[in-house]
């Protein structure tokens, strides 16, 4: 089930959250970053934040936003992370889904992604089997952890038919 995510869910799924932006891998949030400063960047400054709920469990979050104001306001811009226990179950993808038709009903007429990092393969695969476009490629954009600079990928989709 996906539903508007409370603070309490956002708090249950705290650990993930930290544990994501610990690895400096996908997120280009601060390390440190405490969970009150993630709470207000994942729920307050949003439009709406998400949340992916099996059997009372919290196991994945997204928000949607505008990615612009004024001429470009037009554009969101979305973010989801999953729990590592559910990873490659379809959360992702739902997720993902229901955040279009959410655009949708927002008024927004495209979605856009500005920083995948390049070496998500999985998430970049996802995108593009969704319909997002590889729009840019902005070099050594993100420092993974593991493997330093590394690309990462403006994805764009256009979502009126």
């Amino acid at each position: 089930m996906i539903k508007e995510l409370t603070r309490l869910e956002f708090e249950s799924f705290w650990p993930t959250f930290s544990q994501i932006i610990l690895a400096q891998e996908t997120y280009a949030f601060n390390s440190d970053m405490t969970q009150e400063q993630a709470f207000d960047l994942w729920c307050k400054q949003p439009l709406k934040s998400f949340a992916f709920i099996e059997s009372n469990k919290v196991l994945g979050i997204y928000y949607i936003k505008a990615n612009a104001m004024g001429p470009s306001r037009h554009i969101c811009n979305c973010g989801y992370m999953v729990s590592s226990d559910a990873r490659g179950k379809g959360i992702a993808r739902l997720m993902c889904k229901h955040s279009q038709v959410q655009a949708l009903e927002n008024g927004f007429e495209a979605m856009q992604f500005n920083s995948v990092v390049s070496t998500n393969k999985v998430a970049v695969q996802l995108w593009e089997k969704l319909g997002f476009t590889i729009v840019g490629t902005i070099p050594k954009a993100y420092k993974h952890a593991q493997l330093g600079y590394v690309d990462s990928y403006v994805m764009y989709k256009w979502l009126q038919s």
